[in-house]
């Protein structure tokens, strides 16, 4: 399952690293940077991750919210949070709930080997809780100035 630019963005409810179960839904009246790592500590993700605490208070300014969404259990988050001072909730989508309603959930190959896990995604949900934007198997260079980018021109 897919959502289409323009349509309602699912709404889910999952553990966040705050000790609190968190819906989507919560942040009616906030643009929200919606974006699906692979796991917590690697390389890449590590790379997203302090990219966005970088520009944490311009996304901020810009009435935005940021949550970080895997696969890794909620402890693991707080280990990858209190290592990279991460400003924003990381949700834990053990049961892949909230990776399949937006499609990101998905056959991967690496070295030979297949299995599913998240494609990196990012989703630019708008104060009415509509997808406004999506950008789907993300490189992480320059991927946040483009969010940050989108959201000024677009939403601010």
């Amino acid at each position: 399952m897919t959502v289409e630019k323009g349509e309602q963005a699912p709404d889910f409810t999952l553990p966040a690293n705050n000790g609190e179960n968190v819906s989507l839904s919560d942040f009616r009246g906030k643009n929200v940077v919606l974006y699906f790592y692979p796991k917590d500590m690697t390389p890449g993700c590590t790379t997203q991750a302090c990219d966005f605490r970088d520009r944490h208070e311009e996304f901020e300014n810009l009435d935005t919210v940021i949550l970080g969404v895997s696969p890794d259990p909620v402890n693991r988050h707080e280990k990858f949070i209190d290592k990279h001072g991460l400003p924003f909730l990381l949700l834990a989508d053990e049961e892949h709930e909230a990776a399949e309603a937006y499609g990101v959930w998905q056959l991967k190959k690496n070295f030979g080997k297949e299995y599913m896990g998240i494609v990196r995604s990012t989703f630019i949900i708008d104060k009415e809780g509509k997808l406004n934007y999506e950008w789907r198997k993300v490189k992480v260079e320059g991927h946040v100035e483009e969010a940050l980018e989108y959201i000024k021109e677009n939403l601010s």
